[in-house]
């Protein structure tokens, strides 16, 4: 019974050393390194401050009209009838509403569009990542900020980058 036990054990170590050299091919990659280093991120950035523009130009006068009345009525609101004194309140509460609305609106659709954009560009990366693995025979490729330690030649971020350029 012992020497069946100890076969048995024997044979599980054999089977993890097999399947633990069978996944020896790891290497890494810095993705946000990358990331940071594409021309293309610039290009996209560009891109969305253009597209959006027009908004932050029109949210920015919103916001000085805004802030224009409002000195005024802390400024004139004692000396003003009570009429009118409502009624500016009323408009600037009003505009304020508007204001509020329209710049919640305009930061919702940047962030989804930057997130857009940056998921495009990190698809590519991705599909860099696949080819150069594919190409050199790696089983695994893991993000380097994931990883305490691995050795410099199985870094293929450089490669990648060429590949993403």
């Amino acid at each position: 019974m012992k020497k069946l036990l100890c076969a048995a054990g024997l044979g599980i170590a054999l089977a993890a050393s097999a399947g633990a050299q069978a996944a020896d091919k790891i290497a890494v990659v810095n993705v946000s390194s990358i990331f940071q280093q594409l021309p293309q991120r610039a290009t996209v950035a560009k891109q969305l401050e253009t597209e959006f523009k027009s908004r932050a130009t029109e949210l920015q006068g919103m916001e000085r009209d805004l802030q224009t009345k409002m000195q005024r009525l802390q400024r004139d609101g004692s000396t003003m009838k009570a009429s009118e004194r409502s009624r500016m309140e009323k408009q600037v509460m009003a505009e304020r509403e508007t204001f509020s609305t329209k710049a919640q609106a305009f930061e919702q659709d940047n962030r989804r569009r930057q997130m857009e954009e940056r998921n495009k560009l990190l698809s590519r990366i991705q599909d860099a990542v696949q080819k150069v693995a594919d190409s050199e025979g790696y089983d695994v490729v893991i993000d380097s900020n994931a990883v305490a330690y691995s050795a410099k030649s199985k870094d293929i971020t450089a490669d990648v980058l060429k590949q993403v350029k």
